[in-house]
């Protein structure tokens, strides 16, 4: 076990998930931020455990020709971005590299490389922003969040936004410190303003402002209008109506002060309607690219039909119309639905349709009317497809499915359970919708084994244990606190954390015996970051 607060000498020999340098000393792995791939360091440990570390760079023994010195003045704080610190060529080839090995660690393939769409430029690209608001000393303040807080780290100027989304920030927090509007207090539940929420159109130049606030109005709106209208492209004002605790961003209900509503943009050579809760890709020319690579890896035919489902506002399920027979879009988001309906109207196409509901109980839905997919699209959250959206594909037996997906390992972990329904790996391709960010995009293709096809009875217990695989474990959850909050948490506060939301345990798991010690308790830092873990895994929304 390293000792805290020691200095030991290191060599960066890989990455994580997120991006940070991983190390090996004294068979211990050590996990360094703001480090590339090659270098050695003089390294201090600032948390110790028995089989990993946490470390910070206090010398740099041998400097890698990747890296650079940082343009943003807060990227050391900003939780925004993770690589200002190396060049763009190692960046690209660090995402190319997890896609691979997740797709051969978890998916159980053997790839020799995964190609990349890389990003033209990392400057400006991001069509949608999410300022959180905080006050200070009787100012209020709007920024990012530092990494793994909710702490407000300021940003005059953020280069991976378009000038026109940054101007509409600092014209709201001159609107909300003039006239005293208060900041929201997340800890208290008291104060105003949340968050500004921005959307631009990459093409359109529209731009849509969405202030969610802890209430149904906000005071003399007329004068903020008044600064927006000075900001070009500027289109329309909506408040988001969100008086819930949590940390949830947009609400369920939207007021609109000015303009229609919504906003429009062109994508594919189509044009969409844009409201706040749409899903729109947030890098417009990399969408393009992907959901091109992602319609010429589906081999659509004029005879096929084409299942998308987490369609959004319907961009890949229009996209594909012009190749397909008809296409067929799911989305649980009404609002979204009618965002998709009103965008097929807008484009004249009339061999699609749309119905909201969760992906896995339509898909089921669809096939109990007879309808058959060729080609099914998935382009998932964060968390992956669940056990229900697992067994609807098996059942579907499409001849392909396109994945895309913004998270490899979830990726990767539905293609193992897609090949044992007797899909084969055909393609995979990453690509860099996010430059700067450690998030990538991946898309892959499965194909349809052929005389795989057999009718079965599934045994309840058998089924159970799909759902198992599908949801997290403990061990998952561990691993996924530890990654991103780095430190450990026990098998007993998950269950205490699981028990407070309400979900079901195993009979007699972790509980306290009768007349026994009391158990400890999780603290406040350790529930936090397993409410985190079971987010990200969907188990919870809140």
């Amino acid at each position: 076990m390293l000792t805290k607060n020691q200095i030991y000498e290191a060599e960066i020999t890989d990455y994580t998930s997120e991006g940070q340098g991983v190390a090996h000393i004294e068979g211990c792995a050590v996990f360094i931020p703001n480090a590339i791939r090659g270098e050695k360091y003089l390294v201090r440990i600032e948390k110790a455990q028995k089989t990993w570390a946490a470390g910070k760079i206090t010398e740099i023994l041998e400097k890698s020709s990747h890296r650079v010195n940082r343009e943003c003045p807060v990227a050391k704080l900003c939780g925004g971005c993770d690589f200002w610190h190396m060049d763009y060529e190692e960046e690209a080839d660090l995402k190319a590299q997890r896609v691979k090995n997740c797709l051969n660690r978890i998916g159980g393939e053997n790839l020799e490389a995964v190609p990349i769409l890389d990003a033209p430029t990392c400057y400006g690209y991001r069509n949608k922003a999410q300022y959180p608001v905080a006050s200070r000393k009787g100012r209020a303040y709007a920024g990012f969040f530092r990494a793994g807080t909710h702490d407000v780290v300021e940003n005059k100027r953020c280069l991976i936004l378009p000038e026109e989304t940054d101007r509409v920030k600092d014209a709201v927090m001159d609107y909300v410190n003039q006239f005293r509007v208060p900041a929201y207090d997340e800890i208290a539940h008291t104060g105003l303003l949340r968050h500004i929420y921005v959307r631009r159109g990459a093409v359109s130049g529209q731009i849509l402002v969405c202030l969610v606030i802890n209430g149904r109005s906000i005071p003399k709106a007329h004068e903020l209008i008044g600064r927006l209208k000075k900001i070009p492209g500027f289109t329309t004002l909506v408040l988001g109506v969100n008086t819930k605790k949590g940390n949830a961003i947009l609400g369920d209900e939207f007021i609109t002060l000015f303009g229609p509503g919504y906003i429009e943009d062109t994508l594919c050579g189509l044009t969409f309607r844009l409201s706040p809760r749409s899903f729109y890709q947030v890098n417009h020319h990399q969408a393009q690219r992907l959901y091109e690579a992602a319609i010429d890896q589906a081999e659509i035919t004029k005879d096929d039909t084409v299942l998308d489902l987490y369609c959004g506002v319907g961009t890949i399920t229009l996209a594909m119309a012009s190749a397909a027979g008809k296409v067929i879009g799911v989305e649980v988001i009404p609002q979204a639905v009618e965002d998709a309906k009103d965008n097929a109207k807008r484009n004249g196409i009339e061999n699609a349709e749309f119905f909201c509901g969760d992906a896995g109980q339509a898909a089921l839905e669809l096939e109990a009317k007879g309808i058959k997919a060729d080609v099914v699209v998935v382009d998932p959250p964060r968390k992956g497809l669940n056990a229900d959206t697992i067994e609807a594909l098996a059942r579907f037996a499409p001849r392909r499915i396109v994945y895309v997906s913004c998270d490899p390992a979830t990726l990767a972990r539905d293609v193992a359970l897609l090949k044992e329904r007797g899909y084969v790996l055909k393609n995979a391709m990453a690509a860099d919708l996010f430059p700067r960010c450690s998030h990538v995009e991946s898309v892959v293709t499965l194909s349809k084994l052929a005389d795989t096809h057999i009718d079965i009875e599934i045994d309840p217990l058998e089924l159970e244990e799909v759902v198992d695989r599908v949801h997290p474990t403990y061990p998952e959850i561990k691993e996924y606190v530890l990654e991103h909050y780095g430190f450990k948490v026990s098998s007993l506060y998950i269950a205490q954390v699981k028990q407070k939301c309400g979900l079901d345990m195993r009979e007699n798991y972790n509980h306290a015996k009768p007349g026994g010690k009391p158990q400890p308790q999780v603290s406040p830092e350790k529930e936090a970051a397993i409410r985190d873990a079971l987010r990200y895994y969907g188990v919870i929304t809140e």
